[in-house]
């Protein structure tokens, strides 16, 4: 289920109301948007091609024209059939952004605006549910890195004093100051080049300089980041386990609704069985 749970009364024009809803709910016009979504993405990067523009620029820009009208009519079915109700969920919202900011004009103020038609592709995370537990998952897991963050920068900042400290004399371009010394720590935290790039170098001057280097790369690169690893797996299950409940509690709300239907239906059929006996007029 793509849109907001179902629920709402129609009202008038309940019929067409509701033949939007199956339409806009099922899993063919889903997957429709998507297949829209790819080409669109491939189309704008396309346009960034000067020779793909002369060969075929005027059919790009028709394909991004079809593409952002789909997108225009998609939403304007979603605000008709959920009303403002579409509003109350975040990926909606998100949706009707990305696809405003695409209707904004092409003009020489507004140019960076046009530069943004490639959010269009982020449609793909409101489109396909996985995806929608994976951010969910790591905006959830935000709060938690906050705890993590903090003590990497203390290590960070003791060891970048420390490093400025005991190399900085020598090795002014890397650890010269408490700043280039945080830089080169990060380089190396990061395993790129750290190795033959700094640390050998270093080991030619201060031959036991390995004694801080190795600590600090199993401190930081091999315990602290797994941590944030461990964070956001916590929060992809929780995520995925509320996104679970979620579409149990929609599905549940459609069974109760179509139980109550179908015992509407059963007391109709029992009282025209009851009128409709020899003698009931």
């Amino acid at each position: 289920m793509n849109g907001t749970p179902a629920g709402s009364e129609p009202g008038a024009g309940g019929g067409l109301v509701e033949r939007l809803r199956t339409f806009i709910e099922a899993d063919l016009t889903r997957n429709a948007i998507i297949g829209v979504i790819i080409i669109n993405a491939i189309v704008i990067g396309l346009e960034t091609s000067p020779s793909a523009m002369a060969a075929a620029g005027g059919l790009l820009r028709t394909i991004d024209t079809l593409a952002l009208s789909i997108f225009v009519v998609e939403i304007v079915i979603k605000l008709i059939v959920y009303r403002l109700a579409f509003f109350k969920r975040p990926w909606n919202l998100f949706d009707f952004f990305v696809v405003a900011i695409s209707l904004a004009p092409a003009s020489e103020g507004l140019s960076v605006l046009r530069a943004l038609r490639i959010l269009r592709a982020l449609r793909l995370v409101s489109a396909v549910p996985k995806m929608r537990v994976v951010v969910q998952a790591l905006l959830q897991a935000l709060p938690g890195m906050g705890s993590v963050v903090a003590l990497l920068g203390l290590v960070f900042y003791i060891t970048s004093v420390m490093a400025t400290k005991m190399f900085g004399g020598e090795f002014e371009a890397w650890f010269g100051t408490v700043g280039r010394s945080a830089y080169s720590l990060f380089q190396i935290m990061t395993l790129e080049s750290w190795s033959m790039g700094i640390v050998r170098p270093v080991m030619e001057v201060y031959p036991y300089a390995w004694v801080f280097f190795v600590p600090f790369i199993l401190l930081v690169t091999f315990a602290v980041l797994n941590l944030f690893i461990a964070i956001i797996v916590n929060s992809m299950h929780d995520a995925a386990a509320e996104d679970e409940e979620q579409q149990q509690a929609e599905h549940d709300q459609v069974l109760r609704e179509l139980t109550r239907q179908i015992g509407d239906l059963r007391r109709e059929v029992a009282a025209l069985r009851e009128s409709s006996r020899p003698g009931k007029s």
